[in-house]
């Protein structure tokens, strides 16, 4: 017989024995945004339904095409939901070492002067 603590993923240290994701944290933060937004398009399929917006009880009901018709609403509400899901995080990323001037290798700024240049007087053709 098996004792659960001998096993590496199911003792009390089972964390210890994971593996840390690497995943860059962009494609990470994506991958969650993108399980949040499936999951509200899902309640929201589901309150279309319960609600019985625009018919769309009897659609799901009517057989196979209306399952696909749900199933590619969901699709769609949850490509747009974790969309603007992740445009929001996005935009609400707080980046705290924007108050000094940035460093870096930055060409001077180069001051121009007026310059006096001489001009002689065209000649006129006869």
């Amino acid at each position: 017989m098996l004792i659960p603590e001998a096993l590496p993923c199911c003792g009390a240290d089972w964390g210890m024995h994971m593996r840390k994701s690497r995943l860059p944290k962009l494609i990470r933060r994506n991958g969650s945004h993108l399980l949040v937004g499936f999951l509200a398009s899902a309640v929201l399929v589901g309150m279309l339904l319960g609600y019985d917006i625009a018919g769309l009880t009897q659609l799901a009901s009517g057989g196979f095409p209306g399952l696909i018709a749900l199933f590619v609403l969901w699709v769609v509400c949850g490509l747009v939901l974790s969309a603007v899901q992740f445009g929001l995080s996005s935009v609400n990323l707080r980046d705290d070492d924007d108050d000094t001037p940035g460093g870096g290798l930055r060409a001077p700024v180069r001051e121009y002067a007026p310059v006096r240049v001489p001009v002689s007087k065209p000649r006129r053709k006869i």
